[in-house]
């Protein structure tokens, strides 16, 4: 494993992050505004399948958008 390969921040409530969706997200956007994070850094907005194009394009449209992947793959963090 690369040390320096980027990791997503852990997500703890798997909820769309759509304005006013409370749908159960399906999907992570990695993101990263170069003018704040480090390189490696990936910030994480989650994604019901109803919104993931509308964020992509968010994203997209401001250069900050890094990857998609299924929620499946995200770190999780451990509320117990």
């Amino acid at each position: 494993m690369n040390l320096l390969s980027p990791t997503p921040d852990a997500v703890d409530e798997l909820v769309c992050s759509a304005r006013g969706c409370r749908s159960e997200a399906a999907w992570g956007l990695l993101w990263n505004n170069p003018k704040l994070h480090t390189p490696e850094r990936r910030k994480v907005w989650l994604a019901c399948d109803g919104h993931r194009e509308h964020l992509e394009q968010y994203l997209g449209a401001r250069s900050f958008l890094r990857d998609v992947v299924p929620v499946s793959e995200l770190p999780v963090v451990d509320v117990s």
